[in-house]
């Protein structure tokens, strides 16, 4: 990327005009979108990234609790009246300071009581910025986007014509690229 500075609003912008827009919700202006990409990136810079993991640290899933999360999450949302920013805001809180690891916890093909995954439903899926995959999936930064989708279409258990109709809702790739910046970014 050629600046890191300027690539990070670009990155969450896009993120939250899709999040709406597969939600059929009206995205704010870009002065809005640039002030809370601006907002996010301030509490970035104060908390700083997890750390990096070392080159045979698996590392393990960790959550981000959510009387931490959320007084973080009502700072980037500002003054939204939206509930839609305002839980687009939470999710990127959420993927920005999730710590790194490396073993996936297999819950984008991983069947309920009747069979079906939640994480490979559409309507579902909608509600979230990463698609499928957790936000802090290892398989963002791994795996390039063909090897990826063949990974998620080859564990599809639900209805294959979701996973063809829906793909880019399943695997968005502005998500990808905000995790790959932000595993870069916890290395500099």
């Amino acid at each position: 990327m050629d600046s890191p500075e300027r690539d990070f609003p670009l990155l969450v912008t896009a993120i939250v005009r899709r999040f709406l827009a597969q939600n059929d919700h009206p995205a704010p202006g870009e002065a809005e979108l640039l002030a809370l990409a601006g907002r996010l990136r301030d509490i970035v810079t104060e908390r700083g990234l997890p750390r990096a993991l070392g080159p045979e640290e698996p590392g393990e899933p960790g959550g981000l609790p959510e009387p931490e999360c959320a007084p973080l999450a009502a700072r980037v949302a500002g003054s939204a009246a939206s509930p839609l920013v305002a839980e687009a805001a939470r999710q990127l809180v959420k993927a920005c300071f999730q710590p790194e690891f490396r073993i996936c916890r297999d819950s984008y093909r991983e069947p309920g009581r009747d069979g079906l995954c939640r994480r490979q439903q559409v309507e579902r899926v909608r509600s979230r910025i990463s698609g499928a995959h957790c936000i802090d999936c290892p398989h963002w930064v791994a795996l390039e986007a063909p090897a990826h989708a063949d990974l998620l279409g080859q564990s599809w258990i639900g209805d294959r014509r979701d996973w063809e109709q829906h793909s880019a809702l399943f695997l968005p790739e502005d998500f990808r690229a905000l995790r790959r910046w932000l595993h870069a970014a916890a290395r500099r």
